[in-house]
């Protein structure tokens, strides 16, 4: 089976990686980009290219016609598009003789869209999926191929929910790959009814404020934790970077402001939040604050 693959993020790097290793399949094609200003993630798949002697492309979002022309030189059988940060060409929905097949991680038809994985955090959701879809013009709208429930800890941050998300899509792709290669594949109409959808995020979804409980600034932290850019507070007309908290959601006066600094141990702030609750704020290079000071 001839085999597609449109991606510029780990994940791609992880898909191509997984599908070199399969038996009775040729990866005759990649698109990918040379820099990406969005993803946090980025990489680029040309050096495994080289190296696997696989013909590839660099595309250029103002000028997408040009993939579409350069996969049409292969008579692919299926298009896998794996981390990708906008909408493909409509003209490649029909090319390869199975379809393009999308992944977005998330429950769909529930939070379609943008930042599954920060969403996921930041809301403090108990579940996510790893879903792989048929594409058509919709936004991650199409029939499923494959969905698996994937638990969130607690303890999980963004660079830990990728990982998870990541191991079992690799999973699917041996499992899904050999179910179109020998025709068993079945899709799942999506339940229209049930779809949501996340926006994109802005930098202002990252910022602290601590009339927050302290629960929802320890989502906020672990959710942007790196490879992410990391939430950050203000003071002093700074920025300043949170990876990683620790809530305390009780034990505090209601009676001290949001906001005021209760305790530095090193490069950790202890920090009043909402109602009786305080959150630790670890490793923050914060040399000016002084306990008493407000963020």
């Amino acid at each position: 089976m001839k085999i597609g693959l449109i991606g510029c993020v780990q994940s791609s790097e992880n898909a191509l990686k997984t599908l070199l290793a399969l038996p009775n399949v040729e990866v005759a094609a990649v698109v990918t980009r040379k820099s990406s200003q969005v993803n946090n993630d980025f990489c680029d798949l040309s050096s495994i290219c080289e190296n696997e002697n696989i013909p590839y492309h660099y595309e250029n979002r103002k000028e997408k016609r040009f993939s579409t022309e350069f996969l049409k030189n292969f008579n692919l059988d299926v298009i896998y598009c794996i981390g990708w940060s906008y909408l493909l060409d409509e003209e490649l929905f029909s090319m390869p003789r199975l379809g393009v097949i999308g992944f977005h991680p998330a429950k769909l038809p529930q939070n379609r869209g943008r930042h599954p994985i920060i969403w996921a955090l930041a809301l403090g959701l108990s579940e996510t999926a790893s879903t792989f879809f048929k594409i058509d013009r919709g936004v991650d709208s199409g029939p499923i191929l494959s969905q698996e429930v994937i638990k969130v800890d607690r303890n999980d941050d963004a660079n830990s929910l990728y990982n998870k998300v990541t191991r079992i899509a690799e999973k699917q792709i041996v499992e899904l790959t050999g179910e179109l290669a020998e025709g068993k594949a079945e899709f799942v109409k999506q339940d229209e009814d049930e779809a949501t959808y996340w926006r994109k995020r802005t930098r202002k979804d990252g910022l602290i404020d601590f009339r927050m409980s302290a629960e929802a600034i320890y989502n906020l932290v672990r959710a942007l934790a790196p490879p992410y850019p990391c939430a950050e507070f203000l003071c002093d007309d700074v920025f300043y970077k949170v990876a990683k908290s620790e809530p305390i959601n009780s034990g505090y006066p209601k009676n001290i402001e949001p906001g005021k600094v209760l305790k530095i141990t090193g490069n950790n702030l202890l920090i009043k939040t909402e109602g009786e609750g305080a959150i630790w704020l670890l490793d923050v290079d914060s040399h000016t604050i002084k306990t008493g000071d407000y963020l």
